[in-house]
């Protein structure tokens, strides 16, 4: 009862709300402990749930590409597989640039145990540093990386070494490495190649996207422990165009060999020479010294120089063929027409000019033979400034020919409005100008050939993989010259050989015209001009239809260029017409006229006045005879002649094959019938027989 009214007491205490006592009995109607444990557990199992699902979501839908390219590094491997190159060939099918397979190693650092010896014995054979492979190695296992290269190219005799150690965790791979067989030949046509086998000079750089062909792709997968198991080309790769270049290794050869010797005998610092078929445009030879061989790295980038394209320099005296072509174009002016020469001396717009020799007048013809400075500036005087400068360029200098070299430089030709008024004194004899190489030799060929300009051409022909050959035409020509001025030239030019200042430069059995050139050096740095020249000769040969054109060029001569220069290009010249097969047009050596010593300096041809009479000088020059010094008609005194005049002596062909008569018979200019094959078993004449001329070699073949 007491209890009752104390619960009644205190509700109505608290607004008629019962509150029970926290002691004595329990609420019937409370939830088991269970029941609310189980419901909490499902709340944090739905909550869990959503949170897998959400991520699940994340993962399938919104990072799918994300999670995929990584599950793809792991498990799959992609390696870019170089195509070979495309080989280059020289005119006749040698290679002069080709791919070989060859092997490269790689590893699975993953699969190997003892890093330390691995790396030991992959550093001896292979000749790497061992400490660089070991710290490789190491990286490559803790990135989990299941692929290294080791070595790639490797040298046929380490490949060889290695497999015969049989090391199974060694992979072996095919790649293809740049070869050139014929080492330095043509180095600075054909160029090179970086490690990655893309060009860096030469012909491999200019058309290296052509040689390079398409890489392909090497898929390989592996499983989470980096193991290989599986390999498979996704994307094949395309080997790239292969190239006939124009180059004969023959007469390529030649010009190095000749160059070379120049350059060191006379203590030059560099040459350049350029062989050129006037044509067509074809380029025979291009060379350089110094060179380089593209199989090896080069320390000297100097030595990849090619300065026959990228170096131009003052021409000098060559330069007047283009002064005297441009007379004989737009004045009245003929070989035979009196230039004055002003004793050797010229005061040109308040500049002196001096001459190497005074002369107090030459016929045209012998301003170009004797090299006259004077003489060629009063014939330019005639022509004109602006007649002058348009030859200038109508002969394609100032322009780059566009041979498909790289670092082609243009020269200099300054505008009309930079002319000085003695300029034009300059420009006749070849300064206040620069030219390369190839410029002169694409100049040269228009008097030889007629009177076009023909751009130089390299390419004979490309073939893609699987494809025909796709021959390169010509450059199409265009007349600068009538044929009548470049015959003239011509014969003005074969005066410069037979008695002028390129003597040394004559040919045995054919006619040759050319010029020489001595362009004084200027130091840029104490702006005084040195004692050194650019040296050089252009030239051609034979005389009434070319074949060849002959450009040579040597740097830092202290002598001219009709002692230097000329003689290379008589090698040079005699070898591509043997080679080529030119008939000769001289069937005989030239008689010889008894004559006095050829002076060391045949720039400046010391040959004194007859009798006050230019005339009489031309004349002593022509024929290289003696006389009496008086002034009665000068009387030559020409050495012995032969009785008939007569060829060289038959040689014994007995028992060699029909190629081997064919090279000799050639190489001596001797005209051969064949009959029969086998080897040679009779001939007519005998050896030792000197032919007569217009006889032939009649050799009888048998087995």
């Amino acid at each position: 009862m007491k209890i009752r009214d104390w619960a009644t007491r205190r509700r109505k205490s608290r607004g008629g709300v019962y509150d029970p006592p926290s002691w004595g009995t329990t609420d019937e109607t409370a939830e088991p402990e269970s029941v609310r444990r189980l419901r909490h557990l499902a709340r944090f199992a739905l909550i869990w749930a959503i949170i897998i699902i959400a991520r699940l979501v994340y993962l399938q839908i919104f990072s799918h590409a994300e999670y995929s390219h990584l599950a793809e590094q792991q498990q799959e491997r992609t390696l870019e597989i170089l195509a070979p190159r495309g080989t280059i060939y020289d005119r006749s099918g040698e290679p002069l640039a080709m791919s070989v397979p060859v092997d490269s190693i790689c590893i699975n650092p993953q699969q190997i145990k003892d890093f330390a010896v691995a790396a030991e014995i992959l550093a001896g054979v292979l000749n790497i540093d061992k400490q660089q492979l070991l710290e490789r190695m190491r990286w490559a296992k803790e990135h989990d990386r299941g692929f290294l290269w080791v070595k790639r190219k490797l040298e046929p005799e380490e490949s060889r070494r290695l497999r015969a150690l049989n090391l199974g965790w060694v992979e072996f791979r095919k790649e293809s490495r740049r070869f050139y067989p014929k080492g330095q030949l043509a180095a600075h046509v054909i160029g090179a190649v970086d490690y990655r086998e893309r060009g860096n000079a030469g012909l491999e750089l200019s058309l290296d996207d052509e040689l390079a062909g398409r890489a392909g792709t090497l898929r390989m997968m592996a499983d989470v422990r980096q193991r290989g198991f599986e390999t498979e080309m996704s994307v094949e790769p395309v080997p790239g165009v292969s190239l006939t270049t124009t180059i004969d290794e023959r007469i390529q050869f030649s010009a190095e060999k000749a160059l070379g010797e120049a350059v060191v005998s006379n203590q030059c610092t560099t040459g350049s020479l350029v062989v050129m078929d006037p044509r067509n445009g074809d380029i025979l030879a291009l060379a350089n010294y110094p060179t380089f061989d593209p199989n090896a790295p080069v320390a000297d980038l100097s030595k990849r120089a090619n300065l026959s394209v990228s170096t131009p320099f003052e021409p000098g005296s060559v330069f007047k063929v283009i002064t005297v072509s441009a007379a004989l174009e737009t004045t009245r002016l003929r070989p035979e027409t009196i230039i004055p020469c002003g004793n050797g001396s010229i005061n040109l717009f308040g500049r002196l000019i001096h001459d190497h020799k005074a002369h107090s007048a030459l016929p045209m013809a012998e301003v170009i033979a004797k090299s006259s400075n004077i003489g060629a500036i009063n014939v330019a005087l005639q022509v004109g400034n602006e007649r002058l400068l348009e030859y200038v360029r109508r002969f394609g200098f100032g322009s780059r020919t566009g041979v498909p070299l790289p670092g082609e430089s243009s020269g200099l030709v300054r505008d009309l409005r930079l002319w000085g008024k003695s300029s034009i004194g300059s420009v006749a004899m070849g300064h206040e100008i620069s030219t390369t190489t190839v410029q002169l030799a694409q100049a040269c060929s228009v008097i030889a050939n007629g009177g076009l300009l023909i751009k130089p051409r390299l390419i004979l022909q490309r073939q893609a993989p699987g494809m025909r050959a796709e021959p390169q035409p010509p450059h199409p020509a265009k007349r600068i010259l009538k044929p009548e001025t470049s015959i003239t030239m011509r014969r003005m030019m074969e005066g410069v050989v037979l008695h002028g200042t390129g003597t040394r430069a004559k040919l045995d059995g054919y006619t040759a015209g050319g010029k020489t050139g001595s362009a004084q050096i200027f130091d840029l740095v104490h702006r005084v001009y040195t004692h050194k020249y650019n040296a050089s000769f252009i030239g051609f040969a034979p005389l009434t239809n070319p074949a060849i054109v002959v450009v040579v060029t040597l740097n830092g001569a202290s002598r001219f260029g009709g002692a230097v220069a000329a003689p290379v290009f008589r090698e040079v010249a005699s070898a591509a017409l043997r080679i080529l097969d030119v008939p000769r047009d001289l069937p005989y050596e030239l008689p010889q006229l008894a004559k006095k010593e050829e002076p060391e300096d045949d720039y400046d041809l010391a040959i004194a006045e007859v009798g006050g009479a230019p005339d009489a000088e031309m004349l002593l020059a022509a024929t290289g005879g003696a006389q009496e010094r008086n002034n009665a008609t000068p009387v030559l005194v020409p050495a012995a002649y032969p009785a008939e005049l007569l060829g060289p002596a038959v040689p014994d062909f007995s028992g060699k094959t029909v190629r081997a008569v064919i090279e000799e018979s050639a190489a001596q200019g001797l005209p051969v019938e064949f009959t029969g094959s086998g080897v040679a078993r009779g001939q007519y004449p005998p050896a030792g027989v000197r032919l007569k001329s217009g006889e032939r070699v009649r050799v009888r073949f048998a087995r």
